[in-house]
């Protein structure tokens, strides 16, 4: 048997190429989601195919880092899939595919699972440096405030909580009438 493992980072974006390869190498089920690779733990379609799968079946994935995004992550699948007797074929590392069943590809899998890892790392770290650049040059602000002075709900908000000796609201009243948080309520009023 043959499973196929596609997965994209958010709702957003799409599985369509993922799939059409993996049915192009005759895979018989194909798990599918659309979840962050970063906690492995809300990944369950990969879970799943990990409990299903069995002693001399394959599992195919167009990328490693749709599969696992860290080395640590990688070489703990795959040893899980080496227990239970299990090939993992990549069909995409740097345009060749490699298979998990031979030598090499064990070697070539941990080798490109930590430089996949080290990219990722390298772009954050690049990510970050260019905010640090923008916030000296006045120009990041960071994400846009959701509630300004102008916000409706907000004002609401401050007048019923300014006027809670009359009321008698609660914040978390407050809160469920006005549709403002506890936290940016308080906030505001501190601000103030």
């Amino acid at each position: 048997m043959r499973y196929g493992y596609a997965r994209v980072s958010s709702v957003g974006q799409n599985l369509d190429a993922q799939v059409k390869q993996l049915q192009e190498h005759q895979c018989n089920v194909i798990f599918q989601e659309k979840v962050s690779g970063r906690n492995k733990d809300n990944r369950l379609e990969l879970k799943k195919l990990l409990d299903t799968v069995q002693k001399g079946e394959t599992i195919i994935v167009t990328k490693l880092d749709r599969f696992a995004r860290s080395t640590k992550d990688a070489l703990a699948t795959i040893e899980l899939l080496n227990d239970k007797q299990v090939n993992l074929i990549v069909l995409n590392m740097g345009g060749d595919k490699v298979d998990t069943s031979t030598a090499i590809g064990k070697l070539m899998i941990t080798v490109l699972s930590g430089i996949a890892e080290f990219e990722a790392d390298m772009i954050k770290e690049r990510q970050l440096e260019g905010i640090e650049l923008a916030k000296q040059r006045g120009i990041y602000k960071g994400r846009p405030k959701r509630y300004t002075d102008k916000h409706k709900g907000l004002q609401h908000a401050i007048e019923l909580y300014n006027k809670r000796d009359e009321n008698k609201l609660t914040v978390n009243e407050i809160s469920e009438i006005t549709k403002v948080s506890r936290a940016t309520l308080y906030r505001t009023v501190k601000e103030q």
